[in-house]
């Protein structure tokens, strides 16, 4: 059994997924934000790895991305950070990137180094599941989850091919919007969320916009795991230069949010 699904083994859990972009603001301050992340509470972490034109994203990750990238973060660099969480802990690690690194590096390539440096999965926004057979063909091989998403706009029939393809769990944009975006409708949200049901028996994340304990609770109580991310990269970003403060920052935010979860 992978890593991934044994977070979800327990129907009664709700798993906590937490993002962090790599390099910012530096691959030592992730390395050790991850190993808060597993500390109080993470039951995967999803590094994403920098991209210039970062799509989904709103503007705390895409500055983050950014001043990685001023900074000389590269693909072989996040892998190198991924082998070292891995080294130290056993949390689920996802990559999320956008396809032209991937292609860039070479889709075998790159799976083969992502599954030997000790990532789980991938999430790759921008790739449909029309363009993504060598991909998905790769990630087989190399025994990686690949996460494709699902949005509000997404119909019945798209949500049945998406899922046919789908490995790990679906991961449901909750809103119409990017990263760190507002105003989740609950109601609209369990709605969608019956639908995936009906095509897939995978479990469901939901992510974009759950900014604090309350919210992630209230999500708990209708997805399988909710995602955390801008939230995160902004702690990171407010003590950036006091790594110290950023650990204990982080590490706030997530017990909190864990502590909600096991409540509900």
């Amino acid at each position: 059994m992978s890593r991934i699904a044994n977070v979800f083994q327990n129907p009664a859990h709700r798993a906590l997924l937490t993002y962090l972009v790599t390099g910012y603001p530096d691959t030592e301050t992730t390395v050790a934000a991850g190993l808060a992340l597993a500390k109080n509470g993470a039951d995967i972490i999803e590094l994403g790895i920098p991209f210039s034109d970062p799509l989904a994203d709103g503007t705390t990750i895409q500055q983050a991305s950014h001043l990685a990238l001023e900074r000389g973060i590269t693909v072989r660099k996040c892998l190198e950070v991924v082998a070292r969480l891995r080294e130290q802990i056993a949390t689920p690690l996802v990559l999320m990137t956008y396809f032209n690194p991937v292609y860039h590096y070479g889709i075998e390539d790159f799976c083969r180094d992502a599954a030997a440096a000790g990532a789980d999965g991938l999430i790759v926004p921008d790739l449909p599941p029309e363009e993504g057979g060598a991909l998905e063909e790769a990630c087989t091989t190399n025994d990686l989850d690949l996460i494709y998403l699902l949005a509000p706009t997404s119909t019945p029939e798209r949500i049945r091919r998406i899922t046919a393809s789908a490995s790990g769990f679906v991961y449901y944009v909750s809103l119409k919007g990017v990263t760190g975006a507002s105003n989740i409708d609950i109601t609209a949200v369990s709605e969608k969320l019956q639908q995936i049901r009906a095509s897939t028996d995978m479990p469901v994340g939901v992510g974009f916009g759950i900014k604090d304990a309350e919210t992630a609770a209230a999500m708990g109580q209708i997805a399988d795991a909710v995602v955390v991310g801008s939230a995160l990269v902004s702690r990171v970003e407010e003590y950036a230069g006091d790594t110290p403060r950023i650990l204990a920052s982080v590490g706030e935010v997530l017990s909190s949010m864990r502590s909600a979860l096991d409540a509900g």
